[in-house]
């Protein structure tokens, strides 16, 4: 994106209030035909630093992929964390809502964490304010935002603030990342926020009863209490349920605990590496062939200048991390995160036995993993297909089973939500609904993804400088990108100042199945990669009505 001083991002980020009133016209978005229908329930399950390939490992996820939709260019605007959950709750680009990494750097004007969600007003642009208004119960378990947690005054701990729009608030703060020893929320009898504290089992408990205790255990618990409660309601209900896993741990909840934690009934048994719980595959038969370009030459990755003649040079590389990720534990990490989605996908069954038959279920991921690929180690926050791609499968009434190929945002989730439920969406949505695609597979909709992100040095309380994440979330440039089914087109800027600019380009063709070589230099005059190139230019610090348009 342009370089701007902050104070300008963040004045984009509170214009966007302004438009909190109005409505835009969203493809698919049409309520339901009869009055008296029923509004259905919906269930939206994210996972957290979920990449592809796990998904073939996950019985009930595959179940529903069979029975279901499913996007196969389904992607995040902004592969980190916080950004990309203010941009999924609001429906708004990072540009938009002001929530550009995962921490404030600046605690007067944040630019990131829970602190700059709410400064900017986002808690009021959720799509959960908009079901709520129209009459549905709205609840969230799980993982909310990145520095959303209790706090310590004058030596008593103080539960974290009231969120809007949200009728049951069950979120597990940030202990949850290593899977015991947390804390949660719930609202008293009055609607405050009140804490539950979840203490770590001792070891010497059996399996069962620690495992009973993993937070994704008790998210699903949490889940099926308020399916169970609200299921006879009148009134229609929208849940979400956001998993810890499978990030990785912060600090070991236990001794010898794997960076990537799954529940102890899942793990590979002591000296046997191949062992445990892996799903529909045997542990032992994953292997690196199923990470798509694991392990890459990057030589051939740097980005490429252009001049105002049209000629091309050289830029320096970005990507100048040390390579320190082995292949063993590589393959370690691959097959404990394919232990760790098992709970998920048992939350998953729970979910689908629970729910009536007018109930959406929709599967995704705040964004992706890279393992190895790119030789980035581990991580995510890069335009590549292993951090922006992320599965998005949806099960109800009338969803026609099969793939789908419109190229999805999950800043399109918030209006799709709305749409199902027989709400006109805001106009500050920057995203469109896919909701029509549902029942119409071959409807037209999304033929470009954007992605953006901002560089900003790591401050404390970074959770992705974590070992399972590699550490290179630093060297990560600010970037806007755009994707087409033939390529995909990123603006680089290797000035890390936040008032200059030096921008720098790569180009990669998918007739090839991952971004192997960057083709700008010979393929930038190209009318598809022009065309790419304009959209870059006009979706940078884009309004909602010219975002809409421009995935179109």
């Amino acid at each position: 994106m342009k370089k701007r001083t902050v104070a300008a991002i963040l004045g984009t980020a509170v214009l966007a209030l302004a438009t909190f009133v109005g409505a835009a016209p969203t493809a698919g978005s049409a309520p339901p035909d009869d009055e008296t229908e029923a509004r259905p329930n919906i269930v939206f399950i994210l996972m957290d630093d979920f990449s592809t390939e796990l998904l073939e490992t996950m019985p009930t996820a595959q179940q529903m992929k069979a029975e279901g939709a499913s996007y196969d260019n389904s992607f995040v605007i902004d592969s980190l964390c916080c950004p990309s959950r203010a941009a999924l709750l609001t429906g708004q680009a990072p540009h938009q809502t002001g929530v550009l990494t995962n921490t404030p750097n600046d605690p007067d004007n944040p630019i990131g964490g829970y602190e700059a969600f709410e400064q900017y007003g986002n808690t009021a642009k959720q799509f959960s304010v908009t079901l709520q208004d129209s009459g549905y119960t709205t609840g969230f378990i799980g993982k909310f935002m990145n520095r959303y947690e209790a706090k310590t005054v004058d030596g008593e701990l103080v539960a974290p603030p009231k969120v809007q729009g949200w009728s049951d608030w069950e979120a597990i703060l940030g202990g949850g990342y290593n899977g015991w020893g947390y804390k949660s929320t719930y609202l008293d009898d009055n609607g405050d926020v009140q804490l539950r504290n979840h203490p770590k089992p001792a070891l010497t408990q059996p399996v069962e009863a620690r495992d009973q205790r993993y937070a994704t255990n008790v998210a699903a618990d949490k889940a099926i209490d308020f399916i169970e409660r609200h299921d006879d309601e009148d009134a229609p209900y929208f849940l979400e349920i956001a998993t810890y896993g499978p990030h990785s741990q912060l600090q070991a909840a236990y001794p010898d605990s794997p960076q990537f934690p799954s529940a102890f009934a899942d793990r590979a048994p002591a000296g046997d590496p191949t062992g445990g719980n892996c799903g529909l595959a045997a542990c032992g038969d994953l292997t690196l062939d199923d990470l798509v370009g694991y392990g890459d030459d990057r030589t051939d990755n740097a980005p490429t200048y252009l001049h105002r003649d049209g000629r091309t040079s050289p830029a320096p590389a970005w990507r100048t991390n040390e390579v320190s990720l082995t292949d063993d534990q590589a393959l370690t990490r691959y097959r404990d995160r394919a232990r760790m989605v098992q709970s998920i996908d048992r939350l998953i069954a729970r979910v689908r036995a629970a729910v009536g038959p007018n109930t959406y279920v929709f599967l995704t991921a705040d964004n992706g993993f890279h393992l190895g690929q790119h030789q980035l180690n581990g991580g995510k926050g890069t335009p590549y297909d292993s951090d922006s791609r992320v599965p998005l499968v949806v099960v109800g009434p009338d969803v026609q089973p099969g793939a789908r190929n419109q190229f999805v945002n999950n800043i399109d989730l918030a209006p799709t939500f709305e749409a199902l439920a027989g709400v006109e969406s805001p106009a500050f949505r920057a995203g469109n609904s896919f909701a029509g695609s549902l029942s119409a597979p071959k409807v037209a909709g999304g033929r470009y993804a954007f992605f953006e992100h901002t560089y900003a040095k790591t401050q404390p309380g970074e959770v992705d400088t974590d070992q399972g994440s590699g550490g290179t979330i630093d060297i990560i440039p600010s970037f806007i990108a755009v994707r087409s089914a033939r390529g995909l087109l990123v603006r680089f800027d290797l000035d890390n100042a936040w008032t200059s600019t030096d921008h720098a380009w790569e180009l990669y063709r998918y007739d090839v199945p991952w971004e192997d070589r960057n083709v700008f230099a010979e393929d930038h005059a190209e009318p598809w990669v022009q065309d790419l190139k304009r959209r870059i230019e006009r979706f940078d610090g884009c309004r909602p009505a010219v975002c809409r348009s421009l995935s179109r």
